[in-house]
């Protein structure tokens, strides 16, 4: 596997070799307080920026990619499957989302820059509290509220960066083979299943952190040098604004979700994941000190509907699709 092999969109998923990473549109939960796992509410649409030569910024089109839309009164969470052992690295303005340093490609363990795959079904948010993220929330560059501002002084980039690195040869073997004694009569698989600040028409989009969520970013057992480093699959996810999208597109973004209050008035259900066997990381220091979008435009909260607690269910346990990968 070499930097720059293909890419794909699949039914508005990402797939990167054995991963497969879809962008969920959830509710934005309140800055103050911790709450449960928000549920997802459909795929955000993803388009190639390549199929947009003559609308999409030159910027972009140098990066390659993908890009998706989404208003500043929503978040999102992605959601990770893989069929094998697999690291994925996810950046948010080129910061890692994981250890809070500065975006590079290759797997470090100390601290770990990466989730491990297929044991992180998902992530929600910046890895900033002990057990808790910081939800992914939409707001345009040169607000200074991204984590990118406020990690890096700049926001220049903006988006979310992937690269997935798979197995070795050797080390894929021996996981085959392991699983096959462990479960020999199957194939082997690891399969897992309020606006703010209005955004100027043309303005990119970053994510910023919002409310605290109960999450942990499980701390990876496996060696790093099971991992083929020699190369990866990447990714550039572009963030539009809904008039961006449509000047870019000329399609109309799908209308925003029902909003978080609707949501637990209607008793609807929310998640909690938990594994016993798994480790949690520790949280990142530089992560920690980044302040919630709110806090940092100035806004203030409108009271909201606690989770009715019986309403939370814990969990356990190239062709035309052929996205193209520029200079980032």
């Amino acid at each position: 596997m070499t930097d720059g092999a293909p890419v794909k969109i699949v039914r508005d998923e990402l797939e990167l070799g054995p991963v497969t990473v879809s962008f969920q549109r959830t509710l934005r939960i309140p800055e103050t307080g911790l709450h449960p796992l928000p549920p997802g509410l459909g795929r955000f649409p993803l388009r190639r920026v390549a199929d947009y030569p003559d609308t999409a910024p030159a910027e972009w089109l140098s990066r390659g990619g993908v890009m998706l839309p989404i208003y500043q009164c929503e978040a999102m969470w992605l959601s990770f499957h893989s069929s094998e052992p697999a690291a994925l690295q996810v950046g948010v303005g080129k910061v890692c989302a994981v250890s809070g340093l500065p975006w590079i490609e290759h797997l470090i363990g100390d601290p770990q820059n990466y989730v491990a795959l297929p044991e992180q079904p998902w992530l929600d948010g910046i890895n900033a509290g002990d057990g808790f993220i910081r939800q992914f929330v939409a707001v345009p560059l040169g607000s200074g509220a991204t984590v990118e501002g406020q990690v890096t002084g700049q926001e220049t980039h903006g988006g979310v960066q992937l690269r997935a690195f798979g197995l070795t040869e050797q080390a894929l073997a021996d996981w085959r083979a392991a699983q096959q004694a462990v479960h020999p009569e199957s194939c082997p698989s690891m399969a897992s299943e309020d606006a703010l600040l209005p955004a100027p028409a043309g303005a990119s989009m970053g994510l910023g952190a919002g409310g605290r969520m109960r999450q942990e970013v499980y701390a990876d057992e496996r060696p790093l040098s099971d991992y083929d480093q020699s190369g990866a699959r990447r990714v550039f996810v572009h963030l539009c604004s809904a008039a961006q999208w449509t000047a870019i597109t000329g399609e109309v973004p799908p209308p925003t979700p029902v909003d978080r209050d609707t949501y637990v008035r209607a008793g609807l259900p929310w998640f909690d994941f938990y594994d016993a066997d798994a480790r949690d990381l520790d949280a990142s220091e530089i992560l920690s000190r980044v302040e919630s979008v709110g806090k940092k435009l100035g806004t203030e909260e409108k009271p909201f509907v606690p989770v009715n607690p019986n309403t939370v269910i814990a969990l356990g346990g190239n062709s035309p699709d052929t996205v193209t990968d520029g200079t980032w």
